[in-house]
């Protein structure tokens, strides 16, 4: 085979050929002799990490072209909703065009060449880095072999022709398509905008006329297409004007801050709005649907988790008085109810500064959302140790400045405390504010209001050392999704629903490890922790938390603030003290 390189820096690549040459038909091992950095007559190789077997996770390499070759215009990436849609841009051109080079060369994970794969949303990864300096992209490599014997000609079409071939299809301005690239920043900073005017205008949340909000499967987040797909129409009481840097005005239905109903009837769009709105906290890539459903940056998907550990929360606006005198004003368990593990989450959402929450009567405790007048009457106040949410959704408004957005199907006593309530029929959307207090002013529902004070401050509490302490073997890794060891515990995450990427799961794993050994101290506070660890990631971006420092960070997408609380909060056996 032939590589073609430039004559100050052929000695490097060549040698990787005659590395590669000189260890066919010898055992596994010895692809490590192949780590290092080769020149190329484009970019540079970095081989990090190599594999111990065909079965083992893949080589960890990286690509860098410099950015006098890539030729990526600086005014694409100056800006950070800029930069993220153009590293989200090129992590995808690199992906497809590495899948047209994959193919099975021998056992195991032989001849797989994959990068972190991205989804509906834009977040920020490790997996490309683009500046002024270069573009860097990190990937994985399955080295070839036969049972456990290197395949060298099989090695050396991937790392001396297919590689160069995807660099160069993917990672220079002149092989990719300027016209969507451009269209991605445009659409990353119109959101970014959108989201940024929300505050000004009155508004918790944003959902433009013409989108396309149910997906094709309850386990897809791809849009729904087809002739019976129907494009959101706001409400003409709820219809808004926005003027976007790029795409000019849009008309869309603007929700206010305050106490918002969705209802309707069952299979009617709902809960699909809701879900909608809860993933709008992210920019979403063009075709999605839902590129202009934006919520606040700070909202927080709130439900029933039964079975959580909860430590040291104060519950004591929510719940109260339990029998045998247990606390609920520092209430810690290992298997929480429906209620108090809502209680909870409600909170701490409160406690890291959430100024909207979003409930779901399908995955709330009923107990905890409502308790009408005839359960009123049966069960006295005093044997009722929950003040329902129903209750106390005007003192988060009053007090903590945080608004609610409720889907309700089966509680008409909502409607007292409604600030708006908006009916979905067939997926579109109506007003029926006046109706909703029309009906309750006609029709009393002869419940008490449940409220034995006003819901005091939040308690914030201090995380302890020991919680977090690991031996040398202790292993912290992300598995999935929904799922992070820390040493021999496991931290569930299937019910923390704005949790949307498995990089952000890794990234989580890796992030409460450098927040115990860097700010965990017995003195901060679980807000002061989370704050110090993302102003650090503002600085110094992802990859500070990697133990693969300078190599190799390729795996990781960043969570918001209220996924790393949420996923510290859920430590079994963490320990808090109250601040």
């Amino acid at each position: 085979m032939q590589v073609q390189l430039g004559d100050k820096n052929m000695q490097s690549a060549i040698e990787l050929q005659k590395k590669i040459a000189g260890i066919d038909r010898k055992t596994y091992g010895a692809y490590k002799i192949l780590m290092g950095d080769y020149q190329f007559n484009n970019f540079t190789l970095f081989i990090d990490h190599v594999q111990s077997d065909p079965f083992a996770p893949p080589s960890r390499m990286r690509v860098r072209v410099p950015q006098q070759l890539a030729g990526f215009p600086g005014r694409l990436y100056q800006t950070r909703p800029a930069r993220v849609a153009v590293e989200d841009f090129l992590t995808r051109c690199f992906g497809a065009v590495a899948c047209g080079y994959c193919g099975k060369k021998g056992t195991g994970k032989s001849g797989l060449i994959t990068i972190d794969r991205c989804g509906q949303e834009i977040l920020e990864r490790t997996a490309m880095v683009v500046n002024d300096e270069f573009v860097e992209a990190r990937f994985s490599v399955g080295l070839p072999a036969r049972g456990r014997t290197i395949t060298a000609g099989a090695a050396g079409d991937i790392l001396l022709e297919y590689i160069p071939g995807i660099v160069r299809q993917a990672l220079f301005y002149k092989s990719v398509d300027p016209n969507k690239l451009k269209t991605r920043v445009e659409l990353a900073e119109d959101q970014t905008a959108l989201r940024n005017m929300l505050h000004t205008m009155g508004l918790v949340a944003f959902v433009a006329d013409g989108s396309v909000l149910p997906r094709e499967s309850g386990g897809s987040e791809l849009p729904l297409q087809g002739p019976g797909v129907v494009g959101f129409k706001s409400p003409p009481e709820y219809r808004v004007k926005v003027n976007l840097p790029h795409r000019g005005e849009i008309t869309g239905m603007g929700i206010p801050r305050g106490i918002t109903l969705i209802v309707g009837g069952g299979y009617h769009g709902k809960s699909t709005l809701l879900r909608a709105i809860e993933r709008g906290v992210y920019n979403h890539v063009p075709g999605d649907g839902r590129e202009f459903v934006i919520t606040l940056p700070d909202a927080v998907k709130i439900r029933a988790e039964d079975g959580r550990s909860v430590a040291g929360v104060d519950i004591s606006g929510f719940i109260n008085n339990l029998p045998f005198g247990r606390d609920t004003v520092n209430f810690s368990t290992s298997n929480a109810s429906g209620s108090t593990s809502q209680a909870a989450n409600i909170i701490e959402a409160l406690e890291i500064g959430a100024p909207l929450l979003l409930l779901d009567e399908d995955t709330s405790a009923t107990n905890f959302m409502i308790r009408d007048a005839r359960m009123q009457r049966l069960v006295a106040k005093e044997k009722e140790p929950i003040t329902p949410f129903i209750d106390r959704a005007r003192d988060l408004l009053d007090n903590f400045n945080t608004s609610t957005i409720l889907v309700v199907g089966g509680s008409g006593d909502y409607f007292e405390v409604a600030d708006q309530v908006i009916l979905m029929e067939n997926y579109s959307p109506r007003d029926v504010t006046a109706r909703a207090k029309q009906i309750s002013a006609s029709n009393p529902s002869g419940r008490v209001k449940e409220v034995p004070g006003r819901l005091g401050g939040i308690r914030e509490r201090i995380p302890l050392p020991e919680s977090f302490r690991l031996e040398s073997r202790d292993k912290v890794k992300a598995r999935g999704m929904d799922d992070i060891q820390l040493g021999r515990r496991n931290i569930e995450l299937q019910f923390v629903e704005q949790l949307v990427d498995p990089g952000q799961t890794a990234a989580l794993a890796l992030i409460i490890k450098y927040a115990a050994q860097k700010y965990i101290n017995g003195k901060a506070t679980l807000n002061q922790v989370v704050q110090a660890v993302l102003q650090d990631l503002e600085k110094e971006g992802l990859d500070i938390i990697s133990a693969y420092k300078g190599r190799h960070p390729g795996d990781y997408a960043l969570p918001r603030k209220y996924e790393i609380a949420a996923a510290i909060n859920r430590l079994r056996g963490l320990k808090v003290q109250q601040a």
